[in-house]
This record gives structure tokens, sequence and C-alpha cells, in this order.
């Protein structure tokens, strides 16, 4: 009898790891999405170059609404020439069209959708992201670098197992030819990482964030977002109307890690947290302020808020190193504090004069004031000691 209960117990709970298995395996993974580069052809094959298919467009693994065009790298459209951010072809969305594909999440589950977008025309362009009932308008007037097109991030909350990320223009433009271009579209499960027992600052080494193309150079744009709990850098809320950059040590300078912030565009780009403190005890933030390493003009500085103090520290680093470490002493006022940064200048690249650029922030930490607590830097930066007590 108890061995037949035991068979009967084994057998349901390996139909429900199975289940589990199964249920796992179909959801997106971390990612390009399927044809998110938009290289694979049509039935019908690329068209000659113009943008426009004798019929409705029928994107492979894509559903679309209105009017969409395949554009090709190098396509003219008048005297200008459409800008595609990687590979050979984009697509193109014109007055209220939209792009939409069906995704399976896990309910619940916080996921953060990457994708790179160019404006077609001078005229002020936009381009709304959504998973319904979660969307977001992505200003497209600000062009952060030369190149003309920026790769973003946006974070939504899945509400079931299934979900349908979709982008829309949602403009009525006078030239019909106007309209967004949409490139390298990615998806990422972001994972809060655990609060640390002497570091009040959640992911404050940054190492938590967005999908990030390997070729891509640029970095990832955070833009605007006020919900702490939806935060494509989980953690931190971007609470100005500019964006602030999200950088890796493939392409950057990163003090720290492998990810780190690049703020931008003055006291437009400012990001922030609010951290765990306890009332009238001293605390003090300590962060790693750095160069990126991508020919921006000093001076670099940043203005450093903690509760009510707030302090403007310059970039001004040993020789030998790229970063240095900076701090400011506060005392809390009630049980949550805010922690902020921005760039103190309007910084643009010396090698274009117009890309813009500024001061790297990485290695956020809030620690009670007077903590017995070393301060870990990492490998990179103990040997760096090293070397210079032997010199």
């Amino acid at each position: 009898m108890e061995i037949g209960r035991s068979s009967r117990r084994y057998k349901w709970v390996t139909s429900f790891l199975v289940i589990l298995a199964c249920s796992a395996a179909g959801q997106v993974e971390d990612g390009p999405l399927v044809n998110g580069d938009f290289e694979t052809p049509p039935s019908g094959g690329f068209s000659s170059g113009d943008g426009f298919s004798d019929g409705p467009l029928v994107l492979p693994s894509w559903k679309t609404n209105g009017t969409v065009e395949l554009v090709e790298s190098g396509q003219k459209q008048g005297g200008m020439i459409l800008i595609v951010p990687q590979g050979k072809h984009a697509v193109r969305l014109g007055n209220d069209a939209e792009i939409s594909q069906e995704l399976k999440v896990e309910k619940g589950s916080i996921y953060s959708v990457t994708f790179s977008a160019a404006r077609t025309c001078a005229q002020l362009e936009s381009l709304n992201v959504s998973v319904p009932p979660a969307s977001q308008s992505i200003d497209l007037q600000t062009l952060y670098n030369v190149q003309g097109w920026d790769s973003y991030a946006w974070a939504f909350q899945a509400e079931e197992d299934d979900a349908r990320v979709v982008f829309t223009n949602p403009g009525m433009e006078d030239d019909p030819t106007c309209g967004p271009i949409i490139d390298d579209i990615a998806i990422k499960k972001l994972f809060t990482p655990d609060k640390s027992k002497d570091n009040a600052v959640l992911n404050g080494d940054f190492e938590e964030g967005p999908w990030m193309f390997r070729n891509a150079s640029l970095g990832v744009l955070l833009p605007t977002n006020l919900d702490e709990e939806t935060s494509s850098l989980p953690g931190w809320i971007v609470e100005s109307n500019r964006a602030v950059r999200y950088i890796d040590n493939y392409h950057f300078t990163v003090p720290e890690g492998k990810r780190a912030i690049e703020l931008l565009s003055g006291k437009e780009g400012i990001i922030s947290q609010m951290v765990e403190t306890k009332p009238n005890k001293p605390y003090r933030l300590t962060f790693l302020l750095g160069h990126a390493g991508d020919s921006c003009k000093q001076p670099l500085a940043v203005m450093a808020f903690a509760g009510d103090q707030a302090q403007n520290i310059h970039y001004t680093p040993n020789s030998n190193s790229s970063f240095q470490i900076a701090n400011l002493n506060f005392t809390a006022k009630a049980d949550r504090t805010r922690v902020a940064f921005y760039s103190i200048y309007y910084n643009t690249r010396s090698d274009d004069m117009s890309s813009l650029c500024g001061p790297v922030v990485d290695d956020v930490r809030v620690e009670v004031s007077g903590s017995s607590t070393v301060r870990v830097l990492g490998f990179g930066f103990m040997l760096w000691l090293l070397v210079l007590v032997l010199v």
C-alpha cells in the first residue's frame, strides 16, 4: 500500500515538473526578438529599394497595421539618406501605423525591451512602445549622437503569461513619408538584486539592467521613468525629461564591473533612488566618479544628493586612474532617504562636438557612518593601489 502511494506521488511530482519545464521552455528568452532586426525577407523577398511593396507588407514574425515599410541601408528619401541603425534593413512606421509581436512571458515578472530608433524628418517625431495596458511615448526629437539613431530601453510588468509588444507611430504628420524607423528589438527578464546588509542602495553597481547588444557601441538610453517598481534599471528611476545612458565595459570605460551610468544633458538627466534609513542616524554616501573614455570634453562634475545634503563633485582623478572615490555625509531624517545624481555641465564629445556625454557614476553605496565595513572596489582597483605603493 505504501509503495503504491509513493509511486503515485512520484508520478504526480514528475508530471508537475514536466508541465513546469514545458511552460518555462515556451517563455521568451533574453535576447533579440524573432526577426527583431528585420533581416528575414518577406515571402516575396525584399523590395527593389524604394521601401514600398505591391501590397500590404507581410513582415515575418510580426503583425502590421497601417503603412509599414521595410527600408534599406543607403535608401534615399528626397535628398536625405535614411538611417538604418544596424544591418541592412529596418522598419519605418507611417502615420498611426504599428507593428506587434506575441510573446510568452512569466506573469508578474518585470521585463525590459531594448530597441533602436531614428527619426526621418526634422519635425517632432515620437514612438509609442507598449505591452497593453502599460505604455510609454519616447521622444525622438533629441539626438544624443551624430549617428542619427539611439538605442532605448523600456520596462513593463507582465500581467498575464501572454503579452503583445507593440510599436506605434502616434503622429499625424503633414508629410506621409515621415515617421520613426525601428530596428534591433530585444527583451530581457529583469531580476531585483538582493539587498546587502551593509549597503542600503539597491543595484548600486548597475549590473542589472536592460539587454545590450554586444556590437552596439552607443550604450542604451533610459528615458524618463518615475515608477521604481517597473524600471529597466532595477531600484532606480529617471526623474528628468532627458535620458541617461546605460553603458558597458566593451565600448566604454567602466569604473567597476561590467555596467555603469553616464549622466547626460546637465540638470535634465537625473537618476535617483529612495533608500531605507533610520531617522537621526548618520550615514555616508560613497560612489565612483569616472570618465567613459568616449572623448567627452572636460570639465566633468556631478551634483550628488543624499537627503537634505548636496555636494558638487568635480572629476579630478589620479593620473594613473580613470575614476575616483567620492563621498557625502548626511543624517537621515526619515525611514526613506532620496539619493540622486545629475551632471553639472552640459558636455559633448570633442571628436564630433555634438554627441552628448558626461560623467560616469558607479558602485553607489549608502552605509552607516563610522561602520567598520571595508569598501571593496574589486581586483582592478586593488591592483592599481598595489602598483602605486610599489612605485
